[in-house]
């Protein structure tokens, strides 16, 4: 009886430690998925306080401030993965203390997951964990660095150590995200692109990535959202809209203040041309910013998306103010915002307003002359934009 006594106050403690890492674990996730990195990165930092030596909790808050970066230049943006132009896209400007700082940390976990794996090889958790970091480790190398020969060996390796996961323990559906993402990816390839990977013993097939995602994403795991948002993007390439617009759906109902989600689908609605369909939810987007809805939203991408399908419709002036706005929203991505005024410029000389035209024109080019954007002004400063 007095030993009974003595480990009641003990269990209780520790059930109560698990209690609270969970709460922290949940409540990041959370904010992730609302893109509310600070926060998150405050929860998942306080959950490594609470487990200094667990893989997982690195995991969390390295992914947190890496892709806490990512969103603030724009690099979460599914448009620049959707077409081929993200291969020749510019590497996101992250000064040399921020990558440091990511690196360290990616190295934390690794040596955390290598020490448990020392004392039990098969350890699955640890396997998992390592994989994880691995496959962040190729995130970040092919993002930010643009160095897609190690970005492919840490995808590589991530791929291999999920594949293990799922040897060793078939029902870890988690596992099946980077498994599923990478079989897609190879299996995509061109034929001699894909011949070459396959005498490397690299192979995928696309028909299995797909359905690796799609139970990945079924199964409300830790890695559920990510597993949709590749999904969708996958599907979206596939020109399955409809059904790329359906996952997205799944992801907006489940976070409602991400406003990455709910840009995406009005993206998708453009792409199916149902333009006007588009305008309305994105002017609700709009205002539903104001309100303070979506934390760190970036209104430039929804200003100049509203102006796409303005334009669409033939609606010239509305168009224009959306452009306009665009252009000129202090702090937004340059990129976008080269965007917009081309766009301007276009819509400019589809009104005759040539003077006009060729000031945006003008400013597109200011703003970074080495883009296809600038090449475009410069072609349309010298003979005005027809329409396409």
């Amino acid at each position: 009886m007095v030993t009974v006594l003595r480990v009641t106050p003990v269990l209780a403690e520790v059930q109560s430690a698990k209690q609270d890492f969970d709460a922290l674990t949940r409540g990041g996730f959370e904010h992730f998925y609302s893109l509310e990195y600070d926060l998150a990165i405050r929860d998942f930092q306080q959950a490594l306080d609470a487990r200094p030596d667990s893989a997982k909790a690195m995991n969390h808050l390295l992914e947190a401030r890496l892709f806490q970066q990512l969103h603030k230049y724009n690099a979460l943006d599914t448009r620049l993965y959707a077409k081929q132009g993200f291969v020749t896209s510019k590497q996101v400007p992250l000064d040399a203390a921020t990558k440091k700082q990511l690196m360290d940390l990616a190295d934390r976990c690794m040596q955390a997951s290598e020490k448990n794996l020392k004392s039990n090889p098969k350890d699955v958790e640890a396997i998992y964990n390592r994989g994880v970091t691995e496959g962040m480790r190729a995130t970040y190398l092919v993002i930010v660095e643009h160095s897609w020969f190690s970005a492919l060996r840490q995808a590589l390796a991530a791929r291999h150590d999920h594949e293990e996961v799922l040897r060793l323990k078939p029902d870890y559906i988690d596992a099946k995200t980077v498994v599923g993402a990478h079989n897609f990816v190879v299996g995509s390839l061109s034929m001699p692109v894909k011949a070459m990977a396959g005498v490397a013993g690299i192979r995928g097939d696309k028909k299995k990535g797909l359905e690796m995602l799609a139970e990945a994403a079924k199964a409300g795991g830790e890695t559920s959202s990510d597993a949709r948002v590749a999904l969708a993007l996958f599907l979206r390439r596939e020109d399955r809209l409809e059904d790329s617009l359906e996952v997205v759906r799944s992801l907006t109902r489940d976070h409602p203040r991400n406003f990455l989600f709910a840009l995406e689908e009005d993206n998708l609605l453009k792409d199916l041309g149902r333009n006007a369909e588009a305008i309305v939810r994105l002017r609700k987007l709009l205002n539903d910013c104001k309100q303070g809805k979506y934390p760190n939203a970036h209104l430039e991408l929804a200003q100049f998306s509203l102006g796409e399908n303005l334009r669409a419709l033939g609606q010239l002036g509305e168009a224009t103010e959306a452009y306009q706005t665009a252009a000129n929203t202090a702090g937004g991505d340059n990129s976008y915002r080269q965007k917009a005024f081309l766009g301007w410029g276009e819509v400019a000389d589809l009104q005759a307003k040539r003077h006009e035209a060729q000031t945006q024109y003008r400013a597109a080019i200011a703003l970074d002359a080495s883009t296809d954007e600038a090449d475009a002004a410069r072609k349309y400063l010298d003979k005005p934009y027809k329409g396409k």
